[in-house]
């Protein structure tokens, strides 16, 4: 995101408050364009052209249509140069054959053709893009991928557990060794089905079986002895086993870890699974894993809304802190309990929204977490837009980056602030700052000047 080179000229490219003919000065430096890049918003045509006179091809390779002005596109597409009449659709063509992520839209503009014709476009690799991308299409347009004759398609077509493999389709997708991985995770599965996965003594196909949220009490049962952490774990959050069993399994994948098994440790510890189907129980049921020794079974419970009182102060009080953050998310946490939270262990920004957003949040103690001795707790004090200076200050000579990149982009960052900031040795520090739109224009164009631009 940032310049590492000239952190100021690629932050002041982001600034929002950054005048045109700044924006126009930036478009001859690498650095200005690569802030360009990562500036929100609809870019003015006459930004659009520097960009183009400096670096044609590979400016318009990432002009999306939300980024230019409809007569900016229509003066791109007759371009005279075709390496920048053609660029952002060999961008796309570029990205869709090399199986990388690309909107359907994209694709739509880049081939011009509407998405129902890419899906039998000749080219498997464009039909490839089109199933990784139209996330919404009809089952009739899955059925013909599902029946590509490519396998690369019909792999691309059954990532996602949507739309989906129709019942009729189950046992050829099962047969299919293209997409066999890709759907015994999420389609419900009869006996013989899953006899037949059991049969392939395919470690994968088991682990991915395991956690199929549709297996039989059956099916469960004869898991229960396999050999494998991810297994075991697996089994362990189905509906069908019992606390003494689940215990039994977790148990086991417990010892493993402290035997120094990387699986074991990735089982318990980077799993992604969850007993999602705890939210669908009875009030009465789900109550009885407020006791519960594993914390996922606690978090899953968290995210209900229905619980009562003394079932909230439970978990408010939880052991494990993503369980309390988890709870705490409820739309009437008391102020008490998110600002306790949050003064204990912080709060997690990368998490929309966080929880000092949240709407019983006490936000006029925000000011008092800048004498917190933790500095991700100090960090919190900067969501405080009306923070005083003498605190931005304090904030601002911290050790940690972290604390003054905050500094750098808070509002009331003062004129002496944004230069000592500017200077930072740490280059995203220095970005911020210069991206601040308190920034001044005399000290834009400063900057510019200090940057030969």
């Amino acid at each position: 995101m940032t310049s590492l080179g000239h952190p100021r000229l690629s932050g002041l490219a982001r600034n929002p408050a950054s005048p045109q003919d700044v924006l126009v000065r930036l478009a001859a430096h690498p650095a200005g364009r690569h802030g360009l890049s990562l500036r929100a918003g609809q870019l003015a045509d006459a930004v659009v052209e520097a960009l183009l006179s400096h670096d044609g091809s590979g400016t318009a390779a990432g002009l999306r249509r939300d980024r230019i002005s409809p007569e900016m596109r229509r003066s791109i597409a007759e371009h005279p140069d075709p390496a920048i009449r053609d660029a952002h659709a060999d961008f796309v063509h570029h990205m869709a054959d090399r199986e990388v992520g690309i909107g359907i839209a994209d694709l739509e503009e880049a081939y011009d053709r509407p998405r129902t014709a890419l899906a039998g476009a000749p080219d498997p690799r464009l039909r490839a893009a089109v199933a990784r991308s139209w996330h919404d299409r009809p089952m009739t347009v899955q059925a013909a991928l599902l029946a590509d004759p490519d396998p690369q398609v019909r792999a691309s077509a059954t990532v996602r557990p949507q739309p989906g493999v129709p019942p009729e389709w189950t046992d050829r997708c099962i047969a299919d060794p293209a997409v066999r991985a890709n759907v015994v995770h999420y389609v419900p599965l009869t006996q013989d089905q899953f006899a037949e996965l059991m049969r392939t003594e395919d470690e994968e196909i088991r682990e991915l079986v395991a956690g199929n949220p549709h297996l039989s009490a059956d099916m469960v049962a004869q898991l229960l002895d396999v050999d494998d952490p991810n297994v075991r774990v697996a089994i362990a959050q189905s509906r069908h086993v019992d606390a003494d069993t689940r215990n039994r399994l977790y148990a086991l994948v417990e010892a493993e870890r402290e035997a120094g098994s990387a699986k074991a440790c990735v089982a318990l510890n980077w799993s992604f699974t969850e007993p999602s189907w705890l939210r669908e129980e009875p009030l009465d049921e789900r109550l009885t894993y407020l006791d519960c020794r594993q914390p996922v079974f606690r978090r899953v419970l968290a995210t209900c809304r229905d619980l009562p009182d003394e079932a909230w102060r439970r978990l408010d009080n939880d052991p494990d802190i993503k369980v309390r953050r988890t709870a705490a998310r409820r739309p009437d946490t008391p102020p008490e309990v998110l600002e306790r939270l949050v003064r204990a262990h912080g709060d997690e920004f990368h998490i929309r929204p966080p929880l000092v957003e949240h709407p019983n949040f006490p936000r006029h103690t925000l000011r008092t977490f800048v004498d917190e001795p933790d500095p991700r707790v100090r960090y919190v004090a900067l969501q405080d837009p009306e923070l005083p200076v003498t605190a931005l200050h304090q904030l601002a000579a911290a050790p940690e980056p972290s604390l003054r990149r905050g500094v750098a982009r808070h509002p009331r960052a003062t004129d002496a602030l944004l230069n000592q900031l500017l200077s930072d040795p740490t280059p995203d520090v220095a970005d911020e700052a210069a991206a601040n739109p308190v920034l001044r224009r005399t000290r834009m164009y400063g900057i510019l000047s200090e940057g030969d631009v």
